[in-house]
């Protein structure tokens, strides 16, 4: 049984179910620290002109706490900016009519903290891609026997490239001409719809 542990991300990017596309089990905790220039609070999509940054905006400026703590700023506009851009990128996809309604109401719903949030979109992705391990809440995950720890390794910083889990491979994508890889997994959602997992078996690099 392979055990997974992994930092608990907003609507994650292709790579990050790629690496745990074999895992029966992922381990997430409440308890990890909220990290600066993340994932765990950025997502991107594709627009006609451009890849946007889908941000949540959290309270204080720099919080060194745990996932579980780290409040969501509901002053700011930022789920009909969200709603807005989704819509405006794949509005036209082939499966935004049946996948968007998932979605939606986690993102205009007021959730207690950035792990909430992430964990709520965290199950429904994996339910759109029919995964078929568990999710298990742990309270340190130092203290877990895992098979694989890709805590703190899939970062916006860094390019996909130097880590040995994901190989880009082109699906139809509804803008541009030139392929862009590793956005939130929704891109790969609303655009290849039940074919969604065979493009992730696909993606995973060969080395």
């Amino acid at each position: 049984m392979k055990r997974v542990a992994v930092d608990l991300h907003f609507l994650p990017c292709i790579e990050f179910f790629v690496a745990i596309l074999d895992a029966d089990e992922i381990l997430i905790s409440p308890q990890e620290y909220y990290q600066r220039q993340s994932y765990l609070n950025r997502a991107k999509i594709r627009l006609a002109n451009k890849v946007e940054t889908l941000s949540v905006p959290i309270q204080g400026r720099r919080p060194r706490l745990p996932l579980n703590k780290v409040l969501i700023d509901y002053r700011q506009n930022w789920q009909k900016i969200h709603l807005r851009g989704i819509q405006s990128a794949y509005g036209k996809a082939p499966f935004f009519e049946f996948y968007f309604p998932y979605l939606q109401p986690v993102l205009e719903k007021t959730h207690t903290s950035l792990w909430s949030l992430n964990q709520e979109m965290l199950t429904i992705c994996l339910k759109l891609l029919q995964f078929k391990g568990k999710v298990t809440v742990c309270e340190n995950l130092s203290e877990e026997q895992v098979d694989l720890d890709i805590r703190g390794q899939i970062m916006p910083s860094r390019p996909f490239t130097e880590r040995n889990y994901y190989q880009a491979f082109p699906y139809t994508q509804l803008f541009g001409l030139d392929f862009e890889p590793n956005l939130s997994i929704i891109d790969l959602l609303f655009c290849m719809g039940p074919e969604a997992k065979k493009v992730l078996l696909s993606s995973i690099k060969k080395l």
